[in-house]
């Protein structure tokens, strides 16, 4: 397999360095991912974290960027993976979060409700785009706030960044994010000020974006509730890191994925057993082979779908830290 190398990788400071000597040399593979009992101290599972995806990465070859941390209830995280994590690179729809975000602090300060209604025009749809609403075929349509933001971060609807850019200007976005502490993760303005490109972020903000959402610093107590139950619920991405996991399990991780060209992002939460976050990863690859496919087997999907069920065992005896987001259990329905 071909890795692609860039300048940093030549010198040594690329994935596999930085993320086997965040906590000091990463162990072999085979020492670091067996089957024994998972580790009982964030630093020890931070170590199994850094070899997971040393591994894996370097399997599927490009290029990755990347910040992973360990929740330490003694202090503060314990960083397992920090590869680049202050580039700043197109952050696709993982951005997505952010922009949420942004939307969601409107609504906190009561300039918008989730209830209000959103036109749907013909001319708004993103024909053949990703989401439900370029499936739609009928035209206008009215539909809520908060249908906007559910197939905003679970389908990753395109016309629904329109949809938001009707509510929240591209410019405030902006506005709401460097006044939150996010100077990286900005939107690109176009000429019509209600719409958009998603933009720009770094590992290291977006980790730390969804830090803040779970500490309960980023929005409300309801709206962090409202966008974690998004993130975390059965038709939220599961083609990553939720890929081969129960439902029990995925419903303990909040998630979002962003792709793009040759780019496969992902970022998000793991929970422990309570519901206190206790691993937040903000994984950002591009330059991997066959950069047509968009489904379950590109490498770098490929590569996330491993990581993600060694990386909740890697973390499942160690406890969260903070407030316990309960997710409400959800079952099948065969209508009636």
């Amino acid at each position: 397999m071909t890795i692609r190398l860039n300048r940093r990788s030549a010198l040594g400071l690329g994935t596999v360095a930085t993320a086997g000597t965040v906590l000091g040399a990463a162990a072999p593979a085979s020492a670091a991912e067996t089957t024994e009992a998972a580790p009982t101290t964030p630093a020890r599972a931070a170590r199994r974290v850094a070899s997971v995806f040393t591994r894996h990465s370097a399997e599927a070859g490009g290029n990755w960027q990347a910040y992973v941390s360990v929740a330490d209830p003694a202090g503060t995280p314990v960083v397992a993976v920090a590869a680049d994590a202050d580039r700043r690179i197109e952050a696709y729809s993982v951005n997505k979060i952010a922009v949420a975000t942004a939307v969601l602090d409107k609504v906190d300060r009561g300039l918008l409700t989730l209830d209000q209604r959103v036109e749907v025009t013909a001319e708004i749809v993103v024909p053949g785009g990703d989401g439900i609403f370029s499936l739609d075929g009928a035209y206008p349509s009215s539909v809520t706030l908060g249908h906007v933001l559910a197939t905003f971060l679970t389908v990753s609807d395109d016309t629904s960044v329109r949809l938001c850019g009707l509510v929240c200007p591209a410019a405030e976005i902006n506005a709401i994010l460097v006044a939150k502490g996010f100077p990286n993760t900005q939107v690109q303005l176009v000429a019509n000020p209600n719409r958009y490109f998603l933009g720009t972020s770094t590992p290291r903000e977006t980790h730390d974006l969804l830090r803040a959402l779970v500490g309960g610093t980023l929005l409300s107590p309801a709206s962090t509730t409202y966008m974690l139950g998004l993130l975390r619920s059965p038709v939220a991405f599961t083609d990553g890191i939720r890929r081969t996991m129960s439902s029990d399990e995925r419903a303990r991780i909040a998630t979002k994925a962003g792709w793009y060209g040759d780019a496969r992002h992902e970022a998000g939460v793991i929970f422990d057993r309570s519901g206190a976050a206790v691993l937040t990863y903000a994984l950002f690859a591009d330059g991997q082979a066959n950069p047509e496919d968009f489904g379950a087997t590109h490498p770098a999907v490929q590569a996330r779908a491993v990581m993600g069920p060694k990386f909740l065992a890697a973390v499942d005896r160690i406890a969260g830290v903070g407030k316990t987001f309960r997710i409400s259990a959800r079952r099948p329905s065969n209508g009636g």
